[in-house]
């Protein structure tokens, strides 16, 4: 058995989240331990990679990446989105870093829609909709994510405050408000693309996404 923050897997509960293995997952990106959660309301099963010793920093300051599960983007190599270089940017500057916590939340595909519906919002766009109006031609909630299972592992863990990877507001708001820290948000741009950057758009300027550098790519419409 591994033992994480003191606790043996398998053991520890912490609010709605039960850990339930925790295994070695040596990676490209450097040595992670690999920590499974169950989430006891949704039924979701919930990973964290822990890289270095977060317990030297007393659980503080610790840099930190809540990453919504994106099929396409993150197995695919989808260039409608950044998820996969946002993923593989954040394990790289965790295991840099030498300690950090990445929390791959799964349920949350499409924004919490499922992924057969995010596919049918994806169809809609390439016929002219943007990402918020997709959603809500299918009569389905714009963004239905829930962060609180993220603060429950990062409580689980022992993790205190965090340096946020992150542009998006939300995300912030809901670690600050389940009892998370959020010592700083720590940007993560991706350089956007002729397929995304209408998508990345509507995000800043419908979704509150802090993206400035969209600010120096011009010919696109919003």
């Amino acid at each position: 058995m591994t033992e994480i923050d003191g606790v043996l897997a398998g053991e520890s509960q912490s609010a709605g989240v039960e850990r339930v293995v925790s295994s070695p997952l040596p990676t490209v990106y450097g040595d992670f331990e690999a920590v499974g959660y169950l989430d006891r309301t949704r039924g979701d099963e919930q990973v964290a990679l822990v890289h270095g010793d977060i317990r030297g920093a007393r659980g503080e300051g610790i840099l930190t990446r809540l990453h919504s599960e994106c099929l396409t983007g993150d197995a695919f190599g989808s260039r409608h989105c950044e998820c996969g270089p946002q993923l593989t940017t954040a394990l790289r500057e965790i295991a840099e870093e030498g300690r950090g916590v990445l929390i791959y939340l799964r349920g949350h595909e499409g924004r919490g829609i499922g992924l057969l519906a995010k596919l049918q919002a994806m169809k809609l766009q390439s016929e002219g909709l943007d990402t918020v109006e997709a959603n809500l031609a299918l009569g389905l909630p714009v963004d239905a994510r829930d962060y609180g299972v993220g603060a429950d592992i990062l409580h689980d863990l022992g993790v205190r405050s965090v340096r946020l990877m992150s542009n998006n507001p939300r995300k912030r708001e809901a670690l600050v408000r389940n009892g998370i820290r959020v010592d700083a948000q720590v940007p993560l741009l991706i350089p956007p693309c002729d397929d995304n950057i209408t998508y990345l758009r509507t995000k800043r300027e419908r979704l509150d996404h802090d993206l400035p550098h969209l600010d120096a790519v011009v010919g696109h419409r919003v």
